[in-house]
């Protein structure tokens, strides 16, 4: 590689590369060459050993995010990791399931690119200045190798506003109509693109939807924060009496009560609730006697100043479940904010089974959806934590 074009780090700085995390801080680096932001570039150490590649944007904290840790063509790098992407999600997505992630970040050595399948839909996200710049060549490279239907892009993160970027939102190729119907183990669910949450659907749970499958029969459930409907149809698929959604988005009710439909769910008998969960779940009297409930909220902690509120945010939550809850009944709750680690999140979650005054049993913890691999270099990819409960 050409040194001239290299940062170079600070002596006794490179520890975190030569563990192949992929993250660049800026108080790292010694000297910048000459570039203009976005561009990759290569990592030498004090020493001038060769570290790998990485894409630049000078000024922010996290300085650079490495593609590489061993020496090539940069951009043939780059096709090789989202081909080697897509050969894992042959391995692990199950035949009865065409919505999956097919490029995870950090995980696939393409920090800053997520691409959701939808069918024969592909939903992009660039987050970052480096895969913005690289767009036209990671989507050359998904159309020769996938051959999608249609790309809609939904660049709309605030990792990329911290970047500098606008929103962008809208299709990359040819429109195909809304909403598209995918399987997920072999149920239907319809998704739109434009104004959704995600990428349309959150399909990190899909392995805890069919937990909860497995453990719905002749249960009544209630699906807090139901977004689109996903627990509460898997719930009534694995022969729940009953499961009733809430939700604080109308949108998101019209389209849960869609997807009972779809599956051939009788959505009279199953309650829709546009509702704010907390003031819903703090009613004397529920709208029917659960004795499962799901929780599966937004993250409360987007950046580390909000740890103590959130924490006592999923302590009220939790404690207010699981004083509805019977003796024999279970609770699914989650949490998705990377501030809260797992440690964090159990400890919260003891005390409001202390507070609740029950005593509470850990039946699963979270089981990973295999199309959302976790860098084992990069634990901060280790997100989403789940806990299913026995509640005495």
């Amino acid at each position: 590689m050409d040194t001239t074009q290299a940062v170079i780090l600070k002596p006794e700085r490179d520890k975190s590369l030569r563990n192949f995390h992929p993250w660049v801080f800026l108080g790292a680096v010694e000297k910048f060459p000459e570039f203009e932001n976005g561009d990759i570039l290569g990592v030498l150490n004090a020493d001038k050993q060769f570290l790998g590649y990485g894409y630049f944007n000078q000024g922010k904290s996290i300085v650079g995010r490495m593609i590489s840790f061993h020496d090539g063509d940069p951009k043939q790098i780059i096709i090789d990791n989202i081909k080697g992407a897509i050969a894992l999600r042959k391995t692990v997505v199950p035949e009865d399931t065409t919505a999956y992630r097919l490029i995870n970040g950090e995980a696939d050595n393409l920090p800053g690119l997520i691409v959701d399948v939808y069918a024969d839909v592909l939903v992009l996200q660039a987050n970052t200045l480096g895969i913005e710049k690289l767009k036209p060549l990671i989507l050359e490279t998904l159309s020769n190798t996938i051959k999608p239907k249609a790309i809609y892009e939904k660049s709309t993160s605030p990792t990329r506003r911290s970047e500098g970027l606008e929103d962008v939102e809208g299709w990359i190729t040819s429109e195909v109509p809304q909403p598209v119907e995918i399987l997920e183990h072999g149920l239907k669910f319809s998704v739109s693109f434009a104004g959704s949450q995600k990428t349309g659907m959150f399909l990190d749970q899909r392995e805890m939807r069919q937990l909860v499958k497995n453990y719905s029969k002749d249960r009544t459930v209630l699906n807090c924060f139901s977004y689109s409907g996903g627990f509460s149809v898997y719930a009534l698929a694995g022969g729940a009496i009953q499961a009733d959604s809430v939700d604080s988005d109308k949108d998101a009710i019209a389209t849960a009560k869609d997807n009972l439909l779809l599956n051939g769910f009788d959505a009279s008998k199953n309650g829709l609730y546009t509702a704010d969960v907390m003031a819903f779940l703090a009613q004397n009297k529920l709208p029917a006697d659960y004795d499962f409930i799901i929780l599966d909220p937004p993250a409360f902690a987007k950046r580390a100043s909000d740890i103590k509120n959130a924490s006592r945010g999923y302590r009220d939550l939790n404690r207010l479940a699981m004083q509805k809850l019977p003796k024999g009944g279970l609770l699914l709750t989650s949490s998705c904010s990377s501030h809260i680690d797992r440690e964090l999140f159990q400890t919260i979650i003891f005390q409001a089974a202390k507070d609740a005054k029950r005593n509470i049993k850990i039946l699963s913890y979270h089981v990973l959806a295999a199309d959302h691999p976790v860098n084992l270099f990069f634990p901060e990819g280790d997100y989403l934590k789940s806990l299913l409960l026995y509640v005495e």
